[in-house]
């Protein structure tokens, strides 16, 4: 064709970047929260998952999306799932970097910041590609409930620790690595677990414990390509939670029916499914009828991942969006030194970071389990930085879409990355548990622990910093005594998140920072909108902070 135009005032993408290297809210989190931590493993994951090649893989795992074989081409049964290569390096990826099960590995533990370390990881690796890390989040988080089973914490333990991705369906003992899946959401329940109708028939017992023969159906069962998921089925004790794995000891493949995978708005790359059970065997972990408080040790660190999810996902949507404002021109000037757009771009930098830090705080209680303070704490800011940062997330993601015009709304080449991010933004606000579960387990959080005291001692660094923030923190401890109806537990969840958020800016952030958070957050000085901060907040110091190279 003959040429009509010379293309110019095309950003160049953001690829082959350090995304460790350049988010210096996650550098400052980490020195206040683990100041001892190694962080080079992070700054050599950062080099991988901003590479253009690790891109790539991203891009294609959620254009090839995961296809479901229930039979072969005999007719047999097989109930496979066939993901596209690509899904298969990024798995390798993110197992090498330890980001499942490796936290709780002896050698881990020893440095007393397992935990972070694989929480800033996770951040990273949701900048490159989300969906991937939701077996991953999974096998993490299995272990404390799993431990409750010791003999099959002694089998699995090696694998769920290791950082070999093996995809092939064998049984445990001859693989070199294993996931970890789980189910517990039925048709007519959803949340409500209680009204799970799966039912499992004791089935005599062996080196494992006791032993049921399951039948029933989960109705959401995310990555059915695990390798074992815990599941909860009602028991003649009630509802309890059982150890199901996809291939028997003894060989042979267990009694677990894929029906069909869920059509999703997003999360494209991950298979989640409906499964039947028919005569499927599992075994019992903890005290039968117990099962929820049991599985809820997973649920609570998937909860985390969700935190660490958005607050990944709100940083690459930050990234994404800088970058081009930076190198796009509009009316004379680069759209980053348009006063409005700067306004909105700093408006969300202080977002992404408050929500960083917020992440990783949550994050350290995970590894200061023993700390009176921390128990308290984790209890109480797991429902609060999964309901609030989550929240946030699709606002954020729509306005850092829009910073990109009609660019970011295509499903093509760099930018497009900004319409997978929008997409996958709402999963984590709903998946473990949505607002209003939050809301209510904060409610429960209350009534277990001194938490009023705890939340004035973690409050209580940031005193006389900003009037704003001590008038939040002055009320708050009253307002959590009294122990807010459920009417008001959603605002309750958001002025905690608030004023957590804002003390920890002022020990980790530059002053900019952590003044335009309060005069707009706590103060007032703000509308119903990204991009309304008001006129002395410093810009140009806040925006330097967050650029992405």
């Amino acid at each position: 064709m003959n040429a009509t135009h010379e293309v110019f005032n095309q950003p160049s993408p953001l690829v082959d970047t350090n995304l460790f290297g350049a988010n210096r809210a996650m550098q400052s989190a980490l020195a206040f929260n683990a100041p001892a931590l190694d962080t080079a493993p992070l700054r050599a994951l950062g080099a991988v998952v901003g590479s253009g090649e690790m891109q790539t893989h991203a891009r294609l795992a959620n254009v090839h999306t995961p296809q479901l074989k229930t039979h072969n081409r005999f007719g047999q049964r097989v109930d496979q799932v066939e993901f596209h290569p690509s899904y298969h390096a990024l798995m390798t990826a993110a197992t090498a970097a330890g980001l499942h099960g490796t936290a709780f590995s002896a050698e881990q533990q020893a440095t007393g910041h397992a935990h972070q370390l694989r929480a800033a990881g996770f951040m990273l690796f949701t900048e490159l590609e989300p969906s991937i890390l939701c077996p991953i989040s999974m096998s993490y988080a299995v272990a404390p409930a799993l431990k409750d089973n010791p003999a099959i914490y002694k089998d699995w333990e090696a694998g769920l620790t290791s950082r070999a991705y093996d995809p092939q369906l064998k049984v445990w003992r001859d693989k070199a690595g294993l996931t970890m899946g789980m189910g517990m959401t039925e048709k007519q329940g959803g949340s409500d677990v209680r009204a799970n109708t799966t039912r499992a028939e004791p089935a005599g017992s062996d080196a494992w414990g006791q032993r049921y023969s399951v039948t029933g159906h989960k109705w959401f069962f995310s990555a059915p390509m695990c390798d074992a998921f815990l599941i909860l089925a009602q028991t003649t004790s009630g509802l309890s939670c059982l150890f199901l794995p996809r291939v028997l000891p003894d060989g042979s493949i267990n009694q677990l029916f894929i029906q069909r995978l869920k059509d999703k708005l997003g999360n494209k790359a991950n298979a989640s499914s409906e499964v039947e059970f028919v005569g499927a065997s599992a075994w019992l972990v903890g005290e039968e009828g117990r099962g929820i408080p049991q599985i809820l040790a997973m649920g609570t660190m998937t909860r985390l991942d969700c935190a660490l999810g958005t607050s990944g996902l709100m940083r690459q949507a930050l990234g994404i969006a800088l970058n081009h404002t930076a190198q796009r021109k509009a009316f004379g000037k680069t759209l980053i030194d348009q006063p409005l757009m700067k306004n909105v771009l700093a408006d969300l930098a202080l977002e992404s970071e408050a929500a960083t830090a917020l992440a990783l705080r949550l994050a350290r209680s995970f590894d200061r389990a023993s700390d009176p303070h921390e128990q308290v704490m984790n209890r109480l800011l797991t429902p609060v930085a999964k309901f609030w940062i989550c929240k946030r997330g699709s606002h954020f993601a729509q306005e850092a879409m829009e910073c990109l015009g009609g660019n970011g709304y295509v499903e093509e080449g760099g930018e497009g990355i900004m319409a997978r991010i929008y997409r996958e933004m709402p999963l984590n606000s709903i998946w473990e548990g949505a607002g209003n579960i939050m809301a209510i387990d904060l409610l429960r959080a209350l009534r277990k622990a001194d938490a009023a005291a705890a939340l004035a001692q973690e409050l209580e660094p940031s005193r006389n910093m900003h009037p704003a923030l001590d008038r939040l923190a002055a009320q708050l401890p009253i307002r959590v005594e009294e122990m807010a109806s459920e009417m008001e537990a959603r605002r309750l969840a958001q002025d905690v998140a608030l004023a957590v958020q804002a003390a920890l800016l002022a020990q980790t952030a530059p002053a900019a920072v952590f003044s335009a958070f309060c005069d707009s957050r706590l103060d007032g000085q703000w509308g119903h909108s990204f991009g309304s901060l008001g006129a002395g907040a410093d810009f140009d110091a806040i925006l330097q902070r967050a650029m992405p190279t």
